[in-house]
């Protein structure tokens, strides 16, 4: 049974309260359907945001398309579907900057251009990446409605920490007006481990927990986050993917590549 309707006046104190602040570069994960009522849909999250963090802060969203057959076009290709509507409204907004490539992020605020802009990362989440940008700019990151899983930084945090797992991946871009294929490797997996991040940034009083809408969130710095994960991957480099007898066939590619011959290994 659905909450309360939410009014953007009360989003903007619950954000408050967790710790959003004027100025900040916050990057957000959302599940409309968990913060939902809110007073004008997600158009209404979208406002309730951009007023917590004022004109002097930059929101950031993820906005790939998830699929990797078609060219990307940041004016008219749809944000992936599992990324939520809000996210597909935001790319939307007017003064929005949004990535040209397929790994795409959204960004609305002075250092907008600066985190979105470049060419396309290989593997997507390096340093130079949206997320890298987030990090470098000691960003906040507030989950609304979703977990860990769903918190794109701890790719980061994999790669930093030279995880050895890669996947092969493709993904088309445009050269010249013609479509592309890529062929890449990513740190790719299911992701459910993620949410252990949850139990370690709550232990080191990292992490702000609350109410924003109808949902549980959580707000913590970028740095933070990525820098915890990264000690736990130095002792356990595998410590993310579930264990070869769980049998989560995402998992089981990851390790597959640690052992294939010619693995990578750095």
């Amino acid at each position: 049974m659905l909450g309360r309707v939410v009014s953007k006046l009360t989003l903007v104190e619950q954000l408050r309260t967790l710790g959003v602040a004027p100025g900040q570069v916050l990057l957000v994960h959302a599940s409309f359907r968990a913060l939902r009522p809110v007073e004008d849909g997600p158009r209404g999250v979208l406002e309730a945001l951009l007023e917590a963090i004022a004109g002097e802060g930059t929101l950031v969203m993820p906005s790939w398309t998830g699929r990797d057959d078609v060219p990307f076009d940041p004016r008219t290709t749809p944000a992936a579907p599992d990324l939520g509507v809000v996210a597909d409204a935001f790319w939307r907004l007017p003064g929005v900057l949004r990535s040209d490539h397929p790994f795409a992020f959204a960004a609305h605020g002075p250092r907008a251009a600066e985190i979105v802009s470049g060419p396309i990362p290989f593997p997507p989440h390096l340093p130079e990446s949206p997320v890298g940008r987030v990090f470098a700019l000691d960003g906040w990151v507030l989950l609304a409605g979703v977990g860990h899983e769903a918190n794109t930084s701890l790719h980061l945090a994999e790669l930093l920490a030279a995880v050895p797992y890669r996947v092969p991946k493709q993904v088309t871009v445009l050269r010249d007006g013609l479509p592309v294929r890529v062929d890449y490797e990513e740190n790719d997996h299911c992701c459910a481990r993620f949410s252990l991040a949850d139990g370690w940034l709550r232990q080191a009083g990292a992490q702000a927990e609350g109410r924003v809408g109808n949902a549980r969130a959580r707000l913590f710095r970028a740095r933070q986050a990525v820098t915890l994960v990264v000690d736990r991957l130095r002792g356990d480099p595998l410590l993310l993917l579930h264990a070869s007898d769980h049998g989560c066939a995402e998992c089981d590619a990851a390790r597959a590549s640690v052992e294939a011959p010619g693995a990578r290994r750095r």
